[in-house]
């Protein structure tokens, strides 16, 4: 009981600055844990935490002169972490920044709009699985992926079955290179996206599907393959490659990942604040 008083008086006591501070806090973990799916975050992960295991062991066994060295190290530990880190750390600062306020404040566009766009895109992948032709398409979602959109040719133009079979076409200029949709649109082709170094890969899978799976570990895209050479549909999400998928499967999961129905999406911080808002307004009016 006593517990919960103290709890409640620290409540009290707590100003509008501290509420602020938890609250962006918890956005920022909340960010940040899907991340550590990331092979290379997660190297970062590994090696501090290994850092301060090894310094807490060394002094708890009095190994002055070890500890001594590793303090050292730990004190210079942000230099060195931005020296052998420095892509990962660049990416992981892309991905808080590249966060949509509008989806934070729960403004976001119907779903109801990529229904045709899944639609157009499974014609196409089925069309050039049967015709052998390769594709790489990754579908934004929360991180916007400029950075691989600059590697690209910009095109924004409406999703059609007839362009992507263009662009994906074997002796057109764009064909070797990644096609990136966000916001509905195709925004770009032709673009490089990051290989996995995932050793859980099979050594049959070439640079397609290693560069699929690459840009879902470094984001939260949905990523869909295309083999050239065996004509079979795969889709990466979070690292995971789901392979020798039928276009009807292929629409569902697509459908699963970016056309989920409001009331299975989590609300976001601004959407509850508002629901609370109009809460007390309600209880007001009623009084």
């Amino acid at each position: 009981m006593e517990i919960i008083q103290n709890f409640f008086s620290q409540l009290i006591r707590m100003h509008w600055s501290d509420y602020l501070d938890i609250i962006v806090v918890a956005f920022l973990i909340y960010r940040l844990i899907p991340m550590l799916r990331s092979s290379g975050t997660m190297r970062i992960a590994k090696t501090v935490g290994l850092l301060l295991v090894l310094s807490w062991i060394t002094d708890l066994l009095d190994l002055y002169t070890l500890h001594f060295i590793l303090d050292q190290v730990l004190s210079v530990g942000l230099i060195a972490v931005v020296v052998l880190f420095q892509p990962e750390l660049r990416r992981m600062l892309e991905h808080l920044l590249s966060v949509k306020l509008t989806g934070f404040f729960g403004v976001e566009k119907p779903t109801e709009e990529m229904v045709p766009i899944i639609t157009q895109t499974v014609r196409a992948c089925e069309v050039m699985s049967r015709e052998r032709v390769g594709a790489l398409i990754v579908f934004a979602r929360d991180n916007s992926l400029e950075e691989y959109v600059r590697t690209g040719t910009t095109i924004e133009a409406q999703v059609s079955e007839q362009l992507i079979r263009n662009i994906f076409f074997p002796k057109a200029s764009l064909h070797d290179g990644a096609m990136i949709i966000r916001g509905g649109k195709i925004t770009a082709a032709g673009c490089v996206l990051p290989l996995s170094d995932s050793h859980s890969l099979s050594a049959d899978l070439g640079t397609r599907h290693r560069a699929g799976v690459g840009m879902s570990e470094h984001s939260d895209a949905v990523v869909v393959i295309v083999s050239e050479e065996t004509g079979t549909i795969s889709v990466a999400v979070g690292g995971v490659l789901k392979r020798y998928l039928a276009p009807q499967m292929l629409e569902r999961m697509l459908r699963n990942e970016l056309c989920k129905e409001p009331d299975d999406q989590p609300k976001s911080f601004g959407m509850r604040l508002k629901q609370k808002l109009q809460k007390k307004g309600g209880s007001g009016d009623e009084k």
